[in-house]
C-alpha cells in the first residue's frame, strides 16, 4: 500500500551531545548539552547548562575545553546549509 507518493524515506541525525565529567550522572551541574536548533530561519549550535547558576552564560573549565570544542566543532559541522533544499 504505497498510496500515491510512494514509500516514504528516512534519516537518523545527531542533535546533542552532552558534556559531562567521567562517572557523573546525566543530570550533574556539570553537564553541558551541545544541541543543533532550529528556528525555522536555519540551523545553529546552542550550548547549555541549566543546572549552573547564571542565566544566559556558560562555565568552561580549562580541562573540559578540548572536549567542548570538539563537540562543538561536531555540531557545526552537522548543521544543514538553509540553502540545501533536497536535504540529501
Amino acid at each position: 500500500m504505497g498510496g500515491m507518493f510512494g514509500a516514504m524515506k528516512y534519516e537518523t541525525r545527531t542533535m546533542a551531545i552532552l558534556l559531562l565529567p567521567i562517572g557523573d550522572a546525566t543530570y550533574s551541574e556539570m553537564a553541558t548539552t551541545v544541541r543543533i536548533n532550529d528556528k525555522a530561519a536555519g540551523e545553529f549550535v546552542e550550548v547549555c547548562q541549566s543546572e549552573r547558576d547564571g542565566v544566559g552564560k556558560i562555565a568552561i573549565e580549562p580541562d573540559e575545553w578540548p572536549t567542548l570544542r570538539a563537540a562543538i566543532n561536531q555540531m557545526i559541522d552537522e548543521c544543514r546549509d538553509t540553502q540545501d533544499k533536497n536535504h540529501e
